[in-house]
């Protein structure tokens, strides 16, 4: 079981959210299981970041420093309209709801939505942050947190497809060299596994869990809450930024991971619209310029 700070006052919000959704029958059944999810996710950041008990004290403050939080997670713009929306769903089945939520554009001053820009933001991990990550995953004795990290920074991998990952994936791989994974949208792909610490990350998963199981999720938890989780420890574990000024996030690692896959398809001669495209499509993207939004320590000004 995931270990959680706050887990009694998060239940106390979900039975608070589940007596809301039992006299709901607005919307579609798959926009309301959306939406439910999506408020679970923001129950489980108001338990563990502000301890707040009752739905009906949700402020203005607390949907800016979610709407921070989710930032930080490399959420797209696209992506924290949905949860915001599923927010102000709830909020206004409550009835006695203390306060008003802003509006997206009153969040603008304090936490912009814009859309994310191609030319992307420098979140990339410098080798040594990713190894002090590691090894304090490791002193703690989070081999699987280790696990997760080292499969993004080294084969690129979004969180949710790290944690969809069962032992057949781990036994196709060992027979073709591909791990394949599903993406967002359900788009599978299959990327190269080449870096030997990788490698070892995928057999010691393997050996750690029973034959037809998940590598890292386990059966009685939530993937949702697991990441959360995962999450929560990065945080707090968070290696010395550098000169970076921004947050290092899980998903830094998946620009550092593109860094390197770029560089190395020029260096064999790809042009760089070639380079980009392969980039893009090992990410699980389908065109180059979205390459951009990963390579922004590649700029002059940043090297």
């Amino acid at each position: 079981m995931i270990h959680t700070q706050n887990e009694g006052i998060y239940r106390a919000l979900i039975a608070q959210l589940d007596k809301l959704a039992r006299h709901n029958r607005q919307e579609s059944y798959k926009t309301r299981q959306r939406y439910y999810e999506a408020m679970q996710r923001f129950c489980r950041f108001l338990a563990e970041e502000y301890r707040l008990q009752k739905l009906t004290n949700i402020s203005g403050k607390h949907l800016v420093d979610y709407v921070r939080h989710l930032q930080e997670n490399g959420k797209a713009a696209s992506t924290i309209k949905t949860e915001l929306a599923a927010i102000r769903f709830w909020h206004d089945k409550l009835g006695e709801a203390k306060y008003k939520l802003p509006s997206n554009a009153d969040l603008a001053d304090q936490a912009p939505l814009e859309r994310r820009k191609l030319q992307g933001t420098d979140r990339h991990w410098t080798p040594e942050q990713f190894t002090a990550f590691v090894a304090v995953c490791r002193e703690v004795g989070r081999t699987d947190y280790a696990d997760i990290a080292t499969l993004t920074f080294y084969v690129g991998l979004r969180i949710h497809e790290v944690c969809r990952l069962d032992t057949a994936a781990v036994e196709a791989w060992e027979r073709s060299g591909l791990l394949t994974v599903k993406g967002k949208g359900g788009r599978v792909r299959s990327v190269p596994v080449t870096a030997e610490a990788a490698k070892q990350a995928l057999r010691d998963r393997r050996a750690a869990v029973q034959r037809g199981h998940k590598l890292f999720v386990p059966d009685d938890v939530a993937t949702d809450a697991y990441i959360h989780a995962f999450q929560a420890f990065l945080r707090e574990h968070r290696p010395d930024q550098g000169s970076n000024p921004y947050p290092l996030t899980h998903h830094g690692m998946r620009h550092s991971y593109a860094a390197r896959q770029y560089r190395e398809a020029l260096d064999g001669e790809a042009t760089e619209y070639r380079a980009k495209l392969e980039v893009s499509k090992l990410l699980g993207h389908g065109r180059a310029d979205v390459t951009d939004v990963y390579l922004a320590c590649e700029k002059p000004e940043n090297q």
